[in-house]
């Protein structure tokens, strides 16, 4: 089965919920292609956990190993992200205590952040400040606020912007949440 579904750069926890959520209702998790089409294999009912990780290296082996090492299944990679999946029964009294994800501290989750800030915001960033910021004002000058071409930049450029509030929010809620401080 064939599922669409769309989910943003900073959403991979709801990624992972869904998929979980999908597994206890007999579908197992086997792949995704772009954009947002996932693929699902009819199996029994189980709980299992997922979890998304973002390292453009996902395939390389010894990043594999590391997470099988842990007893996380690896699934597959898509633009960056790193789909594995454990059985709730196999999670350990650290991940069991409501968490359940596959980094062990707290640098580990926030460098996954940076790493996610590097590869997919930063180009998004470039993008926006290269055409949609520039072109949006040439467009509501030339052919005024109902025009359609202007339209399509006013969403672009609030679809961007929604994006980066994200991932901001994101952040600076993790950020408060840190173990110590880093001034």
């Amino acid at each position: 089965m064939t599922k669409l579904n769309f989910f943003t750069i900073v959403q991979y926890e709801e990624e992972a919920v869904w998929l979980r959520k999908m597994q206890k209702q007999g579908w197992k998790f086997s792949g995704v292609t772009m954009p947002f089409f996932y693929h699902f294999e009819k199996c029994e009912p189980q709980d299992f956990v997922y979890q998304l990780d973002y390292n453009k290296d996902g395939s390389n082996p010894e990043y594999v190993k590391m997470f099988e090492d842990c007893g996380w299944e690896y699934i597959t990679d898509c633009m960056g992200y790193s789909y594995f999946r454990k059985p709730a029964e196999a999670l350990t009294s650290s991940e069991a205590d409501g968490t359940n994800e596959i980094f062990c501290d707290y640098e580990s989750r926030l460098d996954m952040l940076r790493r996610i800030f590097r590869g997919r915001m930063l180009p998004l960033f470039v993008i926006f400040f290269c055409t949609i910021a520039t072109q949006l004002p040439m467009s509501i000058i030339r052919r005024g606020l109902s025009n359609s071409v202007t339209i399509m930049w006013i969403v672009l450029a609030l679809l961007y912007l929604w994006i980066f509030a994200s991932y901001t929010k994101k952040y600076i809620s993790f950020r408060s949440y840190q173990p110590y401080s880093f001034r």
